[in-house]
């Protein structure tokens, strides 16, 4: 029997109340998340990300990026705390990176693995940074990172939580090593496969967005219009889940949460501007005011 499809909406997300860190908390109490990507063709990818974290409600944000951005990267956005990474030729993350990754995953509270980077090599190289040490932080699985995890579904199970991958159609078929024609022709089908294979939650994005447990549970937003579909929107929702998984949401409420509030972000700008055109920094600055209003 099929499992039935849960309606993924503010009465659901009601009875899985984020954590409140208290009016007395500081930013230590609101958790530490780790972004590591981006590149030197995409500089600017892993600031949205970083931002999103912020906006989720994370107390500090650190990001580690190729080191030809990283100074940039500090100076447009003085709130995060900027770590450069040895950089190839091409300008992706050097696969010699765990060295300087290594300290930084020690003291996070989520990791943030891949957006804004183009070599699944160096997504595999990150990932492997995090899976082959002891490290407990929530892990959200983005871009070339998600691209590399084939050949590292076993480790990733072995996870004492599970990760939380967010494909669009096209990262999703390379984690199935399938067609995306076979991806669209059932999506459901789809998204619950990868979250077994993985003992991953699964967002599959689209216009409807699917999100799957590894016990097969599926949950469906339908709100999400056309223009999320731009440059930058899944950077967004990354920081999203990992700015709330910092706070302390589990994994599965977090990325519950995150869906919900990026795709209802896109409706409030595509009322306010227009349903296409609309900027993924743009989605930022609503997440705050959606999460007080459920």
């Amino acid at each position: 029997m099929t499992a039935k499809t849960i309606p993924l909406d503010s009465t659901l997300l009601r009875a899985r109340s984020l954590p409140d860190p208290g009016e007395h908390a500081d930013k230590n109490a609101r958790g530490r998340v780790l972004v590591v990507g981006g590149s030197r063709t995409v500089p600017g990818g892993v600031r949205l990300t970083a931002e999103a974290a912020f906006r989720a409600g994370a107390g500090k944000v650190q990001v580690a990026t190729v080191e030809g951005a990283a100074l940039l990267l500090g100076v447009a956005v003085p709130e995060i705390a900027v770590f450069a990474l040895p950089e190839t030729e091409a300008g992706e993350i050097a696969q010699d990176c765990a060295a300087a990754l290594v300290p930084l995953l020690a003291r996070c509270d989520a990791a943030i693995l891949g957006p804004a980077m183009g070599c699944s090599h160096a997504g595999g190289a990150v990932v492997d940074a995090l899976l082959d040490r002891q490290c407990d932080a929530a892990l959200v699985i983005d871009a070339a990172s998600l691209i590399a995890l084939p050949s590292r579904a076993g480790k990733l199970r072995a996870r004492g939580s599970p990760a939380i991958l967010t494909p669009h159609i096209g990262e999703m078929a390379a984690l199935l090593d399938c067609d995306a024609d076979e991806i669209e022709t059932d999506r459901p089908a789809s998204v619950r496969r990868a979250a077994e294979r993985y003992g991953a939650i699964v967002v599959l994005k689209g216009s409807t967005s699917l999100v799957a447990t590894p016990a097969g549970e599926l949950f469906a937003y339908a709100g999400g219009g056309v223009g999320l579909a731009t440059g930058g929107s899944g950077d967004v929702l990354a920081g999203i889940v990992a700015g709330l998984a910092a706070r302390g949401a589990a994994p599965l409420e977090a990325t519950l949460w995150a869906v919900w509030l990026h795709g209802e972000a896109g409706r409030r700008c595509a009322e306010q501007l227009g349903p296409l055109g609309f900027l993924a920094s743009e989605l930022l600055a609503h997440v705050p005011g959606l999460m007080r209003g459920v």
